[in-house]
């Protein structure tokens, strides 16, 4: 049987992940109908949560750790009246109350949790503790002490309640367990609650409205594929932009600083050569510094020049 050959590949894909697969089988999905050698996803999605997942290819994978402490967006579905042992809907059932809460109570607990609050990771998590994920442990009838993290709520809004059912919309701060504010929201009703739906709209700059579903994907042919990637900068949106002659890259290249008269503010900027974007460097007053660079420009920059 003839091996898939696999090729370098740079870019960005806005993904909408689907139900029931894990991040990472979504992940080995979309880069074998690219082939690229190297992909990785920037904020893990359960398998029962679905949205909004970009997956970076190659180089991209460098420059993503923006979109990990970036904030995040979510449509959450909360069933009222029940808790489950893991506080979603793939629990059991632990204990049922009555539901007696109108619009105006439910907009009125909603309110209380905006800002920055603690918030304790749940044991059906993937933090780990020891080198293991917390989730190992509750699988063996074990829990560990968690300490509590302090989050901050953007926006916390009732978009629908129908009976027991009670859909919000939640912008957030990295590091939010939207299933565990489900069952604080519910304890704050009074009659417990879980998570049975989630869908992440958004992260950082990047909106769902711009991703490409799995079937979708599957449809295309290969330069129709191609054409749904970003460029590595899209990761970098707002950042002041420099252009560079090929000297000026290959001396960053090799580790050097380089002293310039740009008219930029201190802070970090995209760079670009003749081939366009190299990377991202640390501009201090005059003085740029490499920060993160393409793998080409270290290598290119590694060749030794031309006999005259």
């Amino acid at each position: 049987m003839k091996r898939r050959s696999y090729r370098p590949l740079d870019g960005v894909l806005l993904f909408d992940k689907p139900l029931e697969l894990s991040s990472n089988t979504a992940l080995q999905k979309v880069r074998s109908l690219y082939q690229a050698e190297k992909a990785g996803h920037t904020g893990t999605l359960d398998p029962l949560a679905t949205g909004l997942l970009p997956i970076c290819f190659g180089e991209a994978t460098k420059f993503s750790t923006a979109l990990l402490d970036a904030d995040k967006s979510y449509r959450a579905t909360l069933r009222l009246g029940q808790k489950t042992s893991s506080g979603d809907a793939e629990g059991e059932v632990i204990e049922t109350r009555p539901v007696k809460v109108t619009p105006d109570q439910v907009a009125s607990v909603l309110s209380a949790f905006l800002g920055e609050i603690s918030q304790l990771p749940p044991m059906h998590s993937a933090l780990k503790f020891q080198g293991k994920p917390l989730y190992e442990y509750i699988r063996k009838g074990e829990t560990v002490e968690r300490e509590a993290r302090q989050i901050t709520i953007h926006r916390l809004v009732l978009e629908r309640l129908e009976g027991v059912q009670l859909d919000i919309f939640v912008h957030c701060s990295k590091g939010t367990y939207v299933r565990t504010l489900a069952e604080d929201i519910g304890e704050a009703l009074g009659c417990g609650a879980h998570l049975i739906a989630l869908r992440r709209t958004g992260i950082a700059h990047f909106n769902l409205e711009d991703a490409c579903d799995l079937a979708s994907l599957q449809a295309m042919d290969a330069d129709a594929r191609g054409a749904r990637l970003l460029p590595i900068e899209s990761l970098m949106p707002g950042l002041p932009e420099l252009l560079l002659d090929d000297v000026a890259v290959k001396r960053l290249g090799q580790g050097q600083r380089l002293a310039l008269d740009t008219g930029l503010p201190s802070g970090k900027v995209i760079l670009r050569g003749a081939q366009g974007f190299v990377g991202t460097g640390l501009l201090e007053g005059r003085r740029l510094s490499p920060d993160r660079l393409l793998s080409r420009v270290a290598k290119q920059a590694a060749q030794p020049e031309n006999p005259a």
